[in-house]
């Protein structure tokens, strides 16, 4: 078994209503990844989608992938904000907690954190600010929304 160090957070970055298992395996087909970004993804009515078993490395976050399990919402965008929003559905929210709680449980050294929690930071305050971020990615704070898990 793999030795898991970070659970990361992620949001789809699409469209809820529209998006599908198919349609996330076809993008990660069209960026020529072997493997998918996640091992499970969220849908909107809080049903879990196993994408890819955890004993195999997923394409969540380049240069974290062999030591992290990556979770994922489906959502993060609509039309007012195409650069990202937390639109998590309670059902989402529900679920994802609870694949967390089993995750930390699994993993109890690991970190639960935000795809954007692994930016740089560029100042060197100890905080990656809003400014210095990569991404928006999961849309949220994971880190202090999960602190108690």
């Amino acid at each position: 078994m793999r030795k898991i160090k970070r659970i990361f957070v992620h949001c789809t970055a699409s469209w809820q209503k529209t998006t599908t298992e198919a349609s996330l395996r076809a993008e990660f087909k069209k960026n020529g990844w072997k493997n998918p970004g996640y091992h499970y993804v969220i849908m909107p009515d809080g049903s879990v989608i196993n994408m890819l078993d955890e004993s195999l490395v997923a394409n969540g976050v380049k240069g974290y992938n062999a030591t992290s399990v990556h979770v994922a919402w489906v959502g993060g965008i609509d039309k007012q904000h195409p650069n990202g929003i937390d639109n998590r559905t309670q059902e989402q929210k529900q679920t994802l907690i609870g694949i967390l709680t089993v995750l930390r449980k699994r993993y109890p050294d690991a970190q639960i954190m935000g795809h954007r929690d692994i930016s740089p930071d560029k100042n060197g305050n100890g905080i990656v600010d809003p400014w210095e971020r990569i991404k928006e990615c999961p849309c949220f704070d994971a880190m202090i929304e999960y602190a108690d898990l």
